[in-house]
């Protein structure tokens, strides 16, 4: 069983609540000395001290584990991609600082967002490196640092699901009928002008959808309105609190967002769905038809479900299209995705494309040897006639290998094969395999191997 070395989260546990060691020493039973060696990782923290500090500090024993810092690391590697690149730092100081400064890391991190946003400032705009990130990334980057998961908006929307009767079946007709004796306001389904799905007027009090919305959308939406108009103090303070949401557009698009999250919690109670998932082994088309939802809401929902005193299986959530953009990543585990885009071309993610509607599965290892295992399917979207366009996308959901055997779709497979995994990394110019033969740039600060008597198969060979 591995050592679990947790200094700089405890000591930084213990400063926030204003702990000296001899108070925390005293609480944990322990002499003041070996509190010390424990913060400066001189010992690891053993089964009957983690309980102990999960007791007193009323935190769950996964804040302590080390699991979390394989996205940190990957995150500041890709901050510093340049100091990488020329030398300067080393994958080691990384991986250090990661496990034992973890704040700041995420400094480092969020310094190297402000810098981006600076330089777009003061005129760099053609520089693709330097680019500022846009309100929606800003807005994805919040939701990531909450683990795609927002407390007070989940139970307060499941609060009132309870009290409005929603239930599988017949979630729709409660909706409508809160939004009527509630609010005053009608739904009413037609034409809408281009484009649009759902308008909803404050002024007449209606909320009008378009015509070619499946029932699980036009319940969606209506969830929507209703988190709006009920909910608005409790998104407005989690905006209010987020002070990386710095302008006016950025913070809109953000309450839109938690809207959404709203509706999601609303239309998807957490106990029933959880329990639902649970008992369905996280069967997505399955679940998608008992509660008359999409695939892409059902997955997104599975990635949300970490609710302390009842989480469920923690996952990353994807979703792209044919050329690789990422419109949606969120995770409530340690895989990271590249900020900067450009992730792994060996992932099933981008496989699904090529079995339109069926679910694939993929047992994928990241540089630092956790292992995943990936559900990706096709969704697509579609106005209505033969000549409307069609949107497509790729969802990906993932969990860490250990989970796996909770998934219906591990049945039959040897978890332990080591000749079916997938070496896959977060991206060709942070990624740290060197001998992968589908690089598409060089490794960062490796010299490359130049040689006009040699070819190899791997497309950047290295100095050893």
């Amino acid at each position: 069983m591995a050592k679990t070395f947790a200094g700089a989260r405890l000591r930084r546990l213990r400063e926030e609540r204003r702990l000296s060691q001899v108070d925390l020493a005293r609480v944990l039973e322990l002499s003041p000395s070996y509190l010390n060696q424990i913060e400066h990782d001189a010992r690891p923290l053993t089964v009957p001290v983690l309980l102990r500090l999960t007791e007193a500090f009323g935190v769950d024993a996964s804040f302590f584990a080390a699991r979390d810092t394989a996205r940190l690391t990957a995150e500041v590697r890709e901050a510093v991609a340049d100091e990488v690149e020329s030398g300067a730092v080393n994958a080691s100081e990384i991986a250090e600082l990661a496990e034992r400064m973890p704040g700041m890391a995420r400094t480092l991190v969020d310094l190297r967002a402000r810098l981006e946003r600076l330089s777009t400032a003061v005129g760099r705009r053609d520089d693709a490196e330097m680019r500022a990130p846009t309100s929606h990334e800003q807005v994805r980057d919040f939701f990531s640092r909450h683990r795609n998961h927002i407390p007070v908006l989940d139970e307060a929307a499941e609060r009132l699901a309870g009290e409005i009767g929603v239930r599988a079946g017949e979630t729709r007709a409660a909706l409508v009928r809160r939004l009527i004796e509630r609010h005053g306001v009608r739904v009413q389904v037609g034409e809408q002008p281009e484009g649009e799905l759902h308008r909803y007027d404050a002024d007449r009090d209606v909320l009008r959808l378009a015509p070619h919305l499946r029932p699980g959308q036009r319940a969606f939406r209506v969830a929507t309105v209703i988190a709006q108009l009920e909910f608005p103090d409790l998104i407005e303070a989690e905006v209010a609190d987020a002070v990386e949401l710095g302008d006016p557009d950025t913070r809109a698009l953000a309450r839109i967002g938690l809207a959404h999250y709203a509706a999601a919690a609303l239309v998807l109670p957490y106990r029933a769905f959880h329990g639902t998932a649970e008992r369905f082994g996280y069967d997505l088309e399955r679940l998608a038809d008992h509660f008359g939802v999409g695939f892409e809401t059902v997955a997104h929902r599975c990635s949300t479900l970490q609710r302390p005193s009842l989480p469920g299986v923690p996952f990353a959530f994807v979703r792209v299209d044919r050329a690789g953009n990422m419109s949606k990543r969120q995770s409530a585990t340690a895989f990271h995705f590249s900020r900067g885009g450009g992730t792994c071309p060996l992932w099933n993610v981008y496989e699904a494309f090529a079995s339109p509607g069926r679910v694939s599965t993929q047992i994928a290892e990241m540089p630092d040897g956790q292992r995943y295992f990936w559900i990706a399917r096709t969704v697509s979207r579609r106005r209505g006639g033969w000549h409307t366009p069609t949107k497509t996308f790729a969802v990906g959901l993932g969990c860490e290998l250990r989970h796996a055997e909770r998934l219906v779709y591990s049945a039959g497979l040897d978890l332990a094969d080591r000749s079916v995994i997938t070496p896959i990394g977060s991206g060709c110019r942070t990624c740290e395999r060197l001998e992968c033969p589908q690089r598409a740039f060089p490794p960062l600060g490796k010299s490359l191997a130049v040689d006009p008597d040699r070819s190899t198969f791997v497309p950047y060979p290295v100095h050893p």
